[in-house]
């Protein structure tokens, strides 16, 4: 069996070579990261690999020289790694760092589903958030979303945020949202209003139930600004009820914002008339929002025009 040494330095003496191309395989496995690999790997490769694989060594450092130059390279995103295959020399292509990192950062954007939402929230974080006059909103979100990191799986009860307008609400939910990705877990963030509009052109393509079930199910469901959208009984009753009374059921984590404390929202879904049975129903929704969410009032200046 020949020697691969003895077969690495035929393929570098320029007296076996004829011609640039020759010459440029020679430099190339001359080059100092091959001549490591080589030596670190001369037990498992055969005496003619260096031969055999001289193209995959070319391929690796013009390859990997590109990348260092920043110029184009033949897999953008991915690096050249040689490897032993068989006792040959082969190539394969790996993700870089850089590549690495930014499908993390996708698919933990992927976790959070926001519906009409201010794009602001992208971005949302606990870390800045601004605890100046609602300290307590924060510690809550806090330990909420270190609770359900610790126990993903079990029930935790949800926030009902509640504040006047432009104190951080929907930023907080984002936070949340956000917070709760970089741990795995998914969430859909729901701004109620334009969901009630939606929901009343559903009826028309028949499309109610389905648009229903895709929210119900959420691992973690924020409705940001409920009790700001037109008043609707049947809203109110075969929308949000039935969504609600399916997360309370099956104990799902759910947050609310709303301009509206507990009390004033109970008045405002009863309507203006408050008749005995309209108020029932506002209450029973009500049941299932206190069981799912603890209020706590964000306060604070207004953080859009102050």
């Amino acid at each position: 069996m020949k020697d691969m040494q003895a077969e690495l330095r035929k393929l570098m003496d320029q007296r076996h070579m004829t011609g640039a191309y020759r010459q440029t395989i020679a430099k190339a496995v001359a080059d100092p990261e091959v001549q490591a690999f080589l030596a670190a790997n001369q037990a498992a490769l055969a005496p003619d690999a260096v031969d055999r694989g001289a193209a995959k060594i070319y391929e690796f450092v013009n390859e990997r020289n590109k990348r260092a130059a920043g110029e184009a390279s033949f897999a953008p995103g991915y690096q050249p790694q040689l490897v032993v295959a068989n006792g040959q020399l082969d190539l394969a292509y790996e993700p870089t760092q850089a590549r690495v990192a930014a499908e993390a950062k996708a698919a933990q954007r992927a976790l959070v589903k926001a519906i009409n939402m201010p794009k602001a929230i992208a971005t949302a974080s606990l870390a800045n958030y601004d605890p100046t006059g609602r300290d307590e909103a924060l510690d809550a979100a806090t330990d909420f979303t270190l609770a359900v990191a610790q126990a993903p799986h079990a029930y935790h009860q949800g926030l009902y945020l509640t504040g006047p307008f432009g104190v951080g609400k929907t930023y907080l939910l984002g936070a949340i949202a956000n917070q709760l990705a970089k741990q795995g877990i998914a969430s859909t963030l729901l701004h109620v209003p334009t969901y009630a509009v939606e929901m009343k052109g559903a009826i028309q393509t028949n499309s109610v139930l389905a648009k229903i079930n895709a929210i119900k199910k959420a691992p973690v469901l924020m409705l940001d600004d409920i009790g700001a959208e037109a008043l609707s009984p049947w809203f109110r009753d075969e929308v949000l009820g039935i969504i609600l009374q399916y997360r309370m059921q099956e104990e799902m984590p759910t947050l609310f914002s709303s301009n509206k404390t507990m009390a004033e929202l109970t008045r405002y879904l009863a309507g203006s008339e408050r008749g005995d049975n309209e108020a029932l129903k506002a209450s029973r929704l009500m049941e299932r929002i206190k069981f799912l969410a603890k209020e706590i009032a964000v306060g604070g200046n207004d953080r859009r025009n102050g």
